[in-house]
């Protein structure tokens, strides 16, 4: 389990090799604790769960550090939950220590922009890679979700997507008229040429399926290509969907059910990136924002 979680956060939420390899040594923590307790991790349970971070406390980490392994575990947990590895989540009932959230990257409109542009779409390749880029900004799809997708799951004339997330749990999601277009110029000319065989996938490379690993190597060269100077992964740009919809005044239940979260608190992250965004245009452009005050 602990594999296919470490390939999953690399290739879907496109984290460092440090950020693995500090969950891979979060994980090692918690599975030298099962081994002492003649345990595999997935038999686990709350309990051990407990007596594992009262070991860590024991041993002098923070409670920063302790709160940092919690969730490298959590994540593990839920993904073994998500696949179907184990039947429940260990560390559902325990509370993380109360420290700050880092807010989601995403990118500016400027620099989506320049992404989109970036492939030639006068080759199937190039087209193939606009129409995924414009789905993934115009929906939030989870890479795994994109990659999945099936001919029968859109529905252009509609406008909407029918996708299938974590938990194998169906949303629908509205597609946008640039998606849409950039769809059926995909579908009609580059679709064809890129299908050796009969496929019901929606995005094939020359292989057959597009896969995670490809298209995170598409999104990250598509990047360099479009001049964006920082890290760009899938979840970037889903953050970015996320981000601009809110801007632009969508609403939290709204942005929830398009990104597939089961818990409204986790959208609510966004929120604090756009407060922070204000923040920075105020500091940045009121005249007097930057002026001491009389008792200064």
């Amino acid at each position: 389990m602990r594999e296919s979680f470490l390939h999953y956060l690399e290739v879907e939420r496109g984290l460092s090799n440090n950020t693995l390899a500090a969950y891979r040594r979060d994980i090692a923590k918690l599975e030298h604790f099962a081994e002492k307790k003649e345990k595999k991790v997935q038999k686990l349970n709350s309990n051990d769960v407990r007596e594992f971070l009262r070991e860590l406390h024991r041993q002098g980490l923070s409670h920063r550090s302790i709160a940092r392994i919690l969730s490298a575990i959590r994540g593990l947990f839920r993904f073994g939950v998500a696949e179907g590895g184990i039947r429940s989540d260990p560390t559902e009932q325990i509370d993380a220590a109360k420290i700050p959230r880092s807010l989601p990257r995403y990118l500016t409109l400027d620099e989506v922009d320049a992404l989109l542009d970036a492939p030639d779409t006068a080759t199937p390749e190039g087209l193939r890679d606009r129409a995924m880029l414009e789905t993934l900004y115009a929906t939030g799809l989870r890479v795994s979700e994109l990659i999945g997708l099936r001919q029968e799951d859109i529905h252009l004339d509609a406008g909407y997507l029918l996708c299938r997330g974590k938990g194998r749990k169906e949303r629908i999601v509205p597609l946008g008229r640039s998606a849409t277009g950039w769809l059926r110029k995909y579908n009609s000319k580059a679709r064809p040429e890129l299908a050796r065989e009969s496929s019901s996938w929606l995005f094939l490379s020359r292989r057959g399926q597009m896969t995670r690993q490809r298209f995170w190597q598409i999104i990250k060269a598509r990047g360099v290509q479009a001049g964006i100077q920082r890290k760009i992964s899938p979840h970037v740009v889903r953050h970015s969907f996320a981000t601009h919809l809110l801007e632009r005044g969508a609403d939290l239940r709204s942005l929830q059910l398009m990104l597939g979260h089961a818990d409204i608190g986790t959208t609510q992250i966004y929120t604090h990136v756009s407060r922070e965004r204000l923040r920075r245009v105020y500091d940045e452009h009121h005249p007097r924002a930057k002026k001491r005050g009389p008792d200064s």
